[in-house]
């Protein structure tokens, strides 16, 4: 699921971190007679203050900010499950003395802001009710999660030559590559003009001077080229003519809904499978992306079994949505 602008940054530590929805609670439910307290994560306390304001704040980024009980309960669990993680996570961080610095909070937020248009960013912040401070904590948490990832789980991932070349025979097909072309190509709007340029190539015109020329597509400023592409990828009346030429080939004048084309294949590569040695450092990060998130994820589900939590399902179910004060606005 892809966020909108504001919500994804609102919310840097998203679902992902979340082992699945429901597991907000594995641990026997007990009910904490303190009411602004949502829950209790291995003795640390989520107050309901924050969490209302958060659950607003992530309610005002949909569609239908107003909604009903019954509406708003999975934004409230998915929510809790969110907070439960993270709150895991950071505390892990801090047993291992994990820290970022203010520098890296800097270049964070700055990369953050890259992404918006100048002076769109603080309207964005405002929009989600965030001030700049908020921002930077939840940076410091993201950064500091990351940190826990690369020295605590993902450091500890390897793998070896054995198991490149079996992930390598294994997924033999996604290293085929089909029957490719390269063709260049001259579009005019009427027949006559086609037929004109034809006969000039046939009387020894260069073809990439004409598409210079003459042409009224894009690529007649390069001289026609199109590149390399394998079937599939131009419209089919293309590779129904430039699968059929030679190299050096140039076809009779092609209508299409374009206008009228003369092509000429330049070059041709058969369909091959790329070998080992080829591909080897494709195979190895994809081999390490999946070994990483098995590992994130069997370091997440021990932190989960051992922790402590406790929900205070009495006060989740009070909570509808709105705060009592919605927050200020960002400054």
């Amino acid at each position: 699921m892809r966020f909108p602008p504001t919500r994804a940054l609102l919310f840097p530590l998203t679902l992902a971190l979340c082992l699945g929805a429901g597991a907000a609670c594995n641990k026997p439910v007990k009910e904490d007679p303190d009411a602004s307290v949502v829950a209790t994560v291995n003795g640390e306390v989520l107050g309901r203050e924050e969490f209302e304001r958060e659950l607003w704040r992530e309610l005002a980024t949909t569609e239908s900010p107003q909604r009903t009980p019954e509406e708003v309960e999975p934004f409230k669990r998915a929510l809790l499950d969110t907070y439960i993680h993270r709150m895991l996570l950071l505390q892990a961080a801090r047993q291992h003395n994990i820290t970022v610095t203010p520098e890296e909070v800097d270049r964070g937020v700055l990369r953050l802001s890259g992404d918006y248009p100048a002076g769109n960013f603080n309207e964005v912040l405002a929009q989600g009710q965030l001030s700049m401070a908020e921002l930077r904590m939840r940076e410091t948490s993201r950064l500091t999660i990351e940190k826990l990832f690369a020295s605590h789980v993902y450091s500890r991932v390897a793998v070896t030559e054995e198991e490149l070349r079996a992930w390598y025979t294994a997924n033999e097909a996604d290293f085929h590559e089909a029957e490719q072309v390269h063709a260049a190509q001259i579009v005019v709007k009427g027949l006559d003009e086609a037929r004109r340029l034809q006969a000039q190539l046939k009387a020894g015109k260069q073809f990439s001077d004409l598409a210079r020329r003459y042409s009224l597509s894009a690529d007649g400023k390069v001289g026609g080229d199109l590149g390399f592409f394998p079937r599939g990828q131009m419209p089919p009346a293309f590779d129904e003519v430039v699968f059929k030429l030679g190299v050096g080939q140039v076809s009779d004048v092609v209508s299409t809904e374009y206008g009228y084309h003369l092509f000429r294949v330049l070059e041709r590569k058969p369909a091959r499978k790329r070998e080992f040695a080829e591909v080897r450092q494709v195979v190895e990060a994809k081999l390490l992306e999946k070994k990483r998130a098995e590992a994130q994820e069997a370091f997440e589900k021990e932190l989960r079994q051992k922790a402590q939590v406790q929900v205070n399902e009495a006060t989740v179910q009070a909570i509808r949505g709105r705060p009592a004060a919605p927050p200020q606005a960002a400054k």
